[in-house]
């Protein structure tokens, strides 16, 4: 009898597509590996493969000067962000060389020796 129940019930009631949710897994499977090839994609349209390296140390600073202005450090797998502020920092110190930006727009640090006589 139970051959026979078989052949009228047809391909549409075996076991397998009994539970509708099973191709929902395999949705959110797909769509796991769809988000992180966006996002490694997001990151090589930046053309900043370092944020993928563990070793790698970057520093990022976004929109320098404006109201708006982002520095993003990344040291190790540690990524900080600090955000601009109006607060103004201070407190006592001591000058500890001087800074000279180039033509081409580098900046080098000369330290003080330390002998010199001077203002």
């Amino acid at each position: 009898m139970r051959k026979r129940r078989s052949r009228r019930t047809g391909i549409l009631y075996e076991d397998e597509d009994q539970n509708p949710l099973t191709g929902v897994a395999n949705l959110f499977d797909i769509a796991m590996v769809f988000s992180v090839a966006l996002l490694v994609a997001l990151v090589m349209s930046f053309q900043l493969p370092e944020l993928l390296s563990p070793t790698d140390d970057i520093t990022i600073i976004k929109n320098p000067g404006e109201e708006n202005m982002k520095i993003i450090i990344k040291e190790g797998q540690n990524i900080e962000v600090l955000n601009m502020t109006e607060q103004i920092g201070g407190g006592t110190g001591e000058a500890l060389g001087t800074a000279y930006q180039l033509a081409d727009g580098r900046v080098v640090y000369v330290p003080d020796s330390g002998n010199e006589t001077g203002s």
